[in-house]
């Protein structure tokens, strides 16, 4: 029996009507290093951590039926033990008579050593009905301490074992889930709300039962060999916890995609409100543009400039508030909608702006062609010809003078021109024959 290991066995000697004194004295030297050693076991058992907790522990299921029977095995180790520690006591007496046993010392010897000598007590069974007494041989006695220092043994390392590594786990996997919780409550995921809120709820009871099976019924939670046994052979049974892991997982990128979509709609609400409000200034710009070009350009059709469109501001509070209560199941094919409209209007306000004021880019265009025909005939030193100058000034009062009547003065402006073309071509061609039109 070692700190970890079973007893170690027995392995007698042939049987013979009486042993030698020489065999005595193997035999006692044997049984004497085994008592050592079963004692240093039981004492290491005694203070197992495990065996301390399982003590402790209020316990249920399996582990419940198998401690209690395993805690009525180590109090009879003890007591075989005891009976054990008589008999080599006592065999150690009769030897230490005389230094050169007499036959009837080897005799008693014989029978103290390889006989059934060894009376236990009525209540000394596992299992089996109560017997009144039973006689073992030394042999006998070991090999069932063997066998009970064994499976008690199993019990408190794999109790131990499943302690030692599951509740820990279990920790660190309901503080993560804390973490994702609060995660989810920041974005809106809530039990009723969200179907990841509700497996939050699922996950957490399960991991709040698993803890409490795992702490009151460890030997449940362990798949495989005893740990005492083979080493490797066995380990404890991570099924549930790992299952609970997943969903979390599944939850938490559930979770982090929630996240992007906020973010996104962050994204997209501060574009659409970019559009509305230059969408609102573009319409601000019309409506001044069109009180100028009313008092600017006479006897012209300016169309009206509609208001800014208090609907999609509507819409778009709306699309705050579902923001807010994190409903974005519902934001999402709102911000679709708004981003559409919003786009169109400010589309329509651009195109307003540019009919509202497409009077006076009529107006500029005619001062500049105006001009132009001006430095036109002044570069060819036409410019005193009385015909041109009193078109021109003609031309420019009606361009300049508000309001402007853009009808009459591009009349003005084309008559200009043309008088400009006419004294200009004569001296651009030479000569030109009247019926042909080619220059002579």
């Amino acid at each position: 029996m070692g700190g970890t290991g079973p007893f170690p066995s027995s392995t007698g000697e042939p049987d013979k009507p009486v042993m030698g004194r020489e065999e005595v004295d193997r035999v006692l030297a044997r049984l004497g290093a085994e008592h050592e050693a079963i004692e240093s076991s039981l004492l290491a058992l005694q203070d197992h951590a495990g065996r301390r907790l399982l003590e402790g522990a209020e316990l249920t299921g399996v582990t419940k039926d198998r401690w209690a029977t395993t805690e009525q095995a180590i109090s009879l180790l003890w007591t075989y033990f005891d009976a054990y520690t008589d008999a080599l006591r006592t065999a150690r007496e009769v030897r230490s008579r005389h230094r050169w046993s007499t036959p009837g010392e080897l005799a008693e010897l014989t029978e103290l050593l390889r006989g059934p000598g060894i009376t236990l007590p009525s209540s000394a069974s596992l299992s089996g009905a109560p017997l009144l007494s039973e006689q073992l041989t030394v042999e006998a006695l070991v090999d069932r301490m063997n066998r009970w220092y064994a499976e008690a043994l199993d019990v408190i390392v794999t109790a131990d074992a499943v302690w030692s590594a599951l509740p820990a786990r279990i920790d660190m996997l309901s503080a993560e889930l804390r973490r994702t919780r609060s995660l989810a409550h920041s974005v809106g995921v809530r039990p009723g709300e969200h179907p990841s809120g509700d497996d939050l709820e699922r996950i957490t009871a399960e991991l709040t039962s698993l803890r409490a099976e795992v702490v009151s019924d460890p030997l449940a939670f362990w798949s495989g060999a005893s740990p005492s046994s083979a080493p490797g052979g066995g380990r404890p049974d991570t099924t549930r916890y790992d299952a609970a892991a997943r969903a979390l997982e599944d939850v938490r990128r559930e979770i982090e995609a929630v996240l992007d979509v906020r973010q996104d709609a962050e994204r997209r609400l501060m574009r659409l409100r970019d559009v509305l409000s230059r969408a609102d200034r573009t319409l601000a710009e019309a409506r001044q543009a069109r009180g100028e070009v009313l008092a600017k350009i006479a006897a012209s059709e300016v169309p009206a400039v509609s208001g800014p469109p208090t609907v999609l501001q509507e819409q778009l509070v709306t699309a705050a508030e579902y923001r807010r209560r994190a409903q974005w199941h519902r934001l999402s094919p709102l911000l679709e909608s708004l981003e559409e409209r919003a786009d169109d209007e400010l589309l329509r306000a651009r195109e307003s702006l540019t009919a509202v004021t497409a009077p006076l880019a009529v107006r500029a265009e005619l001062r500049g062609r105006l001009d132009a025909y001006k430095a036109k005939v002044a570069r060819h030193g036409m410019a005193e010809d009385p015909l041109l100058i009193e078109r021109y000034d003609t031309a420019r009062r009606m361009l300049w003078s508000a309001p402007c009547d853009l009808r009459a003065a591009e009349a003005a402006v084309l008559r200009y021109q043309q008088a400009a073309s006419e004294v200009l071509v004569p001296r651009q061609t030479g000569p030109r024959d009247r019926r042909t039109g080619e220059v002579l």
